[in-house]
């Protein structure tokens, strides 16, 4: 009897399918994924290969937000419960390592390369003990979609090229800049010297800045970059090159010296919808969004697409990717992009939320409604 009895409280103990099995999202809860513990991968992005789908994302410390472990990648076949499949890229020991452990290794992102046959890591990087100011980007690849993944390198974007709409004309102007002219920031000449390119210029041989990012690989399977630059006042969008692992030199500039970061970015039915923020650090702001008929713009700015409560901080987060659902057992659902975004908590980076919601049209135009919890097949 005293067996059956202590069997029977271990077999109580175990987590049962039913218990842990989530059958909505409620957007701002602890997340948890298969074993119960609240699901680490921040600043994140969503690769759907075969049936399953694969979130890559910054695994945060308790204390800190520098990188101790590296990217971390999930795996579902329903977007709402989540397998840890552990460690896809793993900060290096090896003193001076571009990713040495206690680098700054931010917004993962992941894409599939169906000529390579590979999958490819895109992540913005910051050098151990440096801050913020080396503002690279790194690249690393995978046989597997969960990795592990092989870091090949890091460095600034685009380094002695112009973006492609500088024409005689704009590089006739940039040639008249001098940022001796222009060492007090924020007024209105620094501003329309900043939009007609200073920051271009200063970094042109060096490369461009490159931090908050995301990446999109757009119908006709031509991949791009696109990441703030410009000390973040400037986003940039960069083609890649045939097999995703380098720029091809073209790049052109969105909302210059509109401070804009944290891009996430889609493409519905022929028009290419992004949202952003504003730079605000680790506190929220009032998300912004651009569309545009060509990746190469003209792009135009609309007002915030958020409905809600505090819609105007985004909810409590910060954008990060938006997800398109395709072909899964949520395929019956009647929602085709979500919305992504953390809820930092820098005092605890660990307990950071995320934000889920879908993304809706009115008018043409995407809206995001706050819900406290919702189907994805509804």
């Amino acid at each position: 009897m005293r067996k059956i009895c202590i069997l029977l409280a271990f077999l109580l103990a175990l987590p049962s399918a039913a218990q842990s099995e989530r059958r909505t999202v409620r957007s701002g809860e602890l997340w948890p994924d298969n074993t119960g513990v609240h699901i680490n991968a921040h600043g994140g992005g969503v690769l759907k290969y075969g049936d399953t789908y694969y979130w890559f994302g910054e695994h945060k410390s308790d204390h800190t937000s520098a990188a101790l472990v590296g990217v971390t990648c999930y795996a579902s076949t329903d977007l709402v419960n989540w397998r840890n499949c552990g460690v896809a890229l793993s900060v290096s020991d090896e003193k001076g390592s571009d990713i040495e452990r206690g680098c700054i290794l931010e917004r993962p992102k992941v894409i599939y390369n169906p000529v390579t046959k590979q999958f490819c890591m895109w992540f913005h990087l910051e050098l151990k003990g440096r801050g913020y100011d080396a503002a690279r980007y790194g690249v690393a690849v995978s046989d597997r979609p969960e990795g592990p993944y092989r870091f090949l390198y890091s460095q600034r974007a685009d380094a002695g090229t112009w973006p492609v709409e500088f024409g005689e004309k704009e590089l006739a102007t940039i040639d008249t800049l001098n940022a001796d002219n222009f060492k007090e920031q924020w007024t209105p000449a620094w501003l329309e010297a900043v939009k007609q390119g200073l920051y271009v210029k200063r970094d042109f041989g060096t490369g461009q800045m490159s931090r908050d990012m995301t990446l999109f690989v757009d119908d006709d399977g031509k991949a791009y970059h696109i990441f703030s630059s410009e000390d973040n006042l400037t986003l940039h969008i960069a083609e890649l090159t045939g097999d995703y692992l380098h720029h091809t030199g073209h790049y052109t500039r969105l909302a210059p010296a509109g401070h804009n970061e944290a891009p996430a970015i889609f493409k519905h039915e022929g028009t290419y919808w992004m949202i952003t923020s504003g730079c605000t650090g680790w506190d929220p702001n009032e998300a912004r969004m651009f569309s545009a008929t060509s990746i190469w713009g003209p792009w135009t700015q609309h007002p915030n697409p958020c409905r809600g409560p505090k819609a105007e901080l985004t909810f409590g987060g910060q954008s990060t990717y938006i997800l398109e659902i395709v072909n899964s057992k949520s395929s019956n659902s009647r929602y085709r992009w979500v919305f992504m975004a953390d809820i930092w908590r820098p005092r605890h980076p660990s307990d950071a939320r995320y934000i889920w919601l879908p993304i809706e049209f009115e008018d043409g135009k995407p809206v995001i409604r706050w819900r406290d919890e919702w189907d994805l097949c509804e």
